[in-house]
C-alpha cells in the first residue's frame, strides 16, 4: 500500500509540474489516489474544452473543500454557457456564492473571484467590478481576468477602461472569439473610433458572426452619430438582405453623413461621393432617394468635390 501510494504521488506530481503532460495516460488509473488526481484530471479536461468528460468525472463528487466547490462551479458554468443551459448556470452560481460568502474564504483571492463569478452569472456587473477591482493588482497580465474585467467594464458603460482591458488579452483563442470582437467593436464605437470597428469587421471571414457584427456596427454607429460608418454597414446589410429597416437605416445614415460634411464634423469630404454611390447603386426608383442624391451632388459640385 505505502509503496504504491508513494509511487502514485510521484507520478501525479510529475504531471502537475509538467503542466499536464501525459495527464490522460497517468491520471485516470490513479483514480482518487492521491485525492487531487481526479481534480487535476477535471482541470485537464476543462483546459481542452472536453466539458462532458469533466462533468462525468465530477458530477458524483460531494464537495468538502473550497477547491472542490470552485471546480464543480467552473464545470457547471462552462457547460451552462456552452449549451445555454440555465440549470447548470444556476448551480454554478450557487457553488460560487457558497465559497465567496463563507467566513473562511470571503477575504481570499479565490473567494473574491467566486463572488465576481457569481455576480457575472447573475449579470450584476457593478457588483462584479467591486470584487474584481479589489484583486486587479494580482492579475496584471492574466487573459482570463482581463476578459472578465473588460466585459464587466463594457457592460457598465465604462468603455475606455473596457477597451484597454480587452486589448491587453494575448491568447489567440480569445482574440478570435466573437464575444470579445463584439464587445471590442462596441467599445471602439462608443470611444469615437468607429473606423477601428469597421477595420475589425473587414478582417472577418463572411459568416453569421460577421453579419451580426455588421448589425452591431450599423446600429451603434447610427446611435452615436458616426453616420459614415453606419451608412457603410447598412449598405452591406441591404445588399445581403433588402429589408425595409436596412434601406431606411442606410438612407438616414447617408443624410447624417451629408449633414456632418456640411457642418465640418466629417473631415473627409470624399465620403460624399461614397454615400451618393450607396444611394444610387441599388436604384429602387424611390423619388425621395433620388431627390436626396440630387441635393448631395449639387452641393458637392458647388463645393469643389468631383462627383
Amino acid at each position: 500500500g505505502g509503496a504504491f501510494m508513494e509511487n502514485a504521488l510521484i507520478r501525479h506530481n510529475l504531471v502537475v509540474f509538467r503542466g499536464g503532460d501525459n495527464a490522460l495516460q497517468v491520471l485516470p488509473p490513479l483514480g482518487d489516489v492521491p485525492p487531487e488526481a481526479r481534480l487535476n484530471l477535471v482541470i485537464h479536461y476543462l483546459r481542452h474544452q472536453e466539458l462532458s468528460e469533466a462533468f462525468n468525472l465530477i458530477k458524483d463528487l460531494e464537495p468538502t473543500t473550497p477547491q472542490e466547490y470552485i471546480l464543480k462551479g467552473v464545470v457547471h458554468a462552462s457547460l451552462g454557457q456552452a449549451k445555454d443551459n440555465q440549470e447548470h448556470l444556476k448551480t454554478a452560481q450557487q457553488y460560487f456564492q457558497l465559497v465567496g460568502a463563507s467566513a473562511s474564504e470571503c477575504d481570499t483571492i479565490p473567494g473574491r473571484q467566486c463572488m465576481a463569478s457569481c455576480f457575472f452569472l447573475l449579470k450584476q456587473f457593478d457588483d462584479v467590478l467591486v470584487f474584481l477591482s479589489s484583486i486587479k493588482s494580482y492579475f496584471p497580465n492574466d487573459d482570463d481576468f482581463n476578459w472578465n474585467y473588460g466585459i464587466a467594464k463594457a457592460a457598465t458603460g465604462k468603455y475606455k477602461e473596457a477597451e484597454e482591458a480587452l486589448l491587453s488579452i494575448n491568447a489567440e483563442k480569445y482574440r478570435r472569439d466573437y464575444c470579445l470582437l463584439a464587445w471590442l467593436t462596441r467599445c471602439y464605437i462608443m470611444n469615437g473610433k468607429a473606423n477601428l470597428a469597421w477595420e475589425l469587421y473587414l478582417r472577418l471571414e463572411t459568416s453569421d458572426e460577421s453579419y451580426q457584427l455588421l448589425q452591431l456596427i450599423a446600429n451603434d454607429c447610427y446611435r452615436m452619430g458616426s453616420f459614415y460608418f453606419a451608412a457603410k454597414a447598412f449598405d452591406v446589410l441591404e445588399r445581403l438582405d433588402p429589408a425595409p429597416e436596412y434601406i431606411e437605416g442606410k438612407k438616414g445614415a447617408c443624410v447624417g453623413t451629408f449633414q456632418a460634411i456640411i457642418a465640418g464634423r466629417q473631415r473627409d469630404k470624399e465620403a460624399l461621393r461614397e454615400v451618393v454611390a450607396m444611394l444610387t447603386n441599388n436604384d429602387t426608383g424611390n423619388p425621395q432617394v433620388e431627390m436626396i442624391a440630387r441635393v448631395m451632388k449639387k452641393w458637392g459640385k458647388e463645393n469643389g468635390i468631383a462627383m
